[in-house]
């Protein structure tokens, strides 16, 4: 039996792989092909657009799928919410669909559309959206280069954002956040009701959250006088408790605990002013908790 899984090719292609790969799955993508090969005999990968694979997961052409919410809720897909997967093109932050218009314009707010143009490929949600706030404007569809349609071709431009430094560069202006989304991952409900599938589903999904826990994390080993202990603990953060072992025929033990990345600057100086030795910070493929 293998598990048909959708990926998103594209601009979350590459973190997508980053993750599987540091997660443990080693997929070989060639340019022109949808179907790479993975490591994993039980899977079979289809490389598609983000837009496309809540629609083909509903509709069970694939058991799961990683797509953002966005598409999700755009496809009105009837898929199950199987995780959170905190990653995006280039940050960690949720990405957020908005409203934007030329920085010089006179549109000050979404009432302002009224009667107006709007491009977007977000086409269902943003006309949702709108109506939900009274306003008839005509929606149209952008194939690309959303951005610089304003405002020679269109008014408005419902747009995806994660710093907002495209729209920004672009003279755009800021006026609403339609959707704010995230990455996720979902699975077709009869999939989900399989439980070989819904087995492996799950044991990928706390493959890739470990992975994406392990980013922020480190590993802390060091040598310790037992007589430096108890300052070492009183200074030592850990994800429950250290790891405590006693070296051979020594007065002298060795800790080790798992840490915010960013703790380590502030940390080690301390455990070494505190009478730690040989310190080791080393980093991490998965967290499991």
């Amino acid at each position: 039996m293998k598990l048909r899984l959708g990926l998103p090719k594209g601009s979350l292609q590459d973190a997508t792989l980053q993750l599987f790969w540091q997660a443990g799955f080693r997929i070989a993508v060639s340019s022109r092909s949808y179907f790479p090969s993975v490591n994993d005999p039980e899977l079979e990968i289809f490389m598609m657009r983000a837009q496309e694979i809540p629609r083909y997961v509903s509709e069970g052409v694939l058991d799961a799928g990683i797509s953002g919410y966005d598409w999700i809720v755009e496809n009105d897909a009837d898929v199950v919410d199987v995780a959170d997967l905190a990653y995006s093109k280039s940050t960690s932050n949720n990405i957020r669909w908005v409203l934007a218009v030329a920085e010089n314009s006179g549109i000050e707010s979404v009432a302002d559309l009224n009667g107006k143009r709007v491009a977007t490929e977000l086409i269902n949600v943003t006309k949702k959206y709108l109506k939900e706030h009274g306003v008839t404007a005509a929606v149209e569809f952008s194939y690309g280069a959303t951005e610089v349609k304003v405002p020679h071709l269109v008014d408005a431009i419902a747009d995806i954002t994660e710093t907002g430094s495209t729209l920004a560069a672009n003279k755009l202006r800021i006026i609403a956040t339609i959707l704010e989304s995230n990455t996720k991952l979902h699975a077709n409900r009869a999939a989900w009701a399989d439980p070989w599938k819904k087995t492996k589903i799950e044991n990928i999904s706390m493959l890739l959250q470990g992975a994406l826990r392990a980013k922020t994390k480190v590993g802390v080993k060091m040598n310790v006088p037992d007589g430096a202990l108890p300052m070492i603990l009183k200074i030592l953060p850990a994800m429950k408790q250290p790891t405590i072992s006693k070296l051979v025929d020594s007065d002298w033990v060795a800790i080790e605990v798992i840490i915010d990345e960013l703790q380590g600057r502030e940390l080690i100086p301390a455990l070494k002013s505190a009478g730690a030795q040989d310190i080791i910070e080393y980093p991490l493929s998965k967290v499991i908790p």
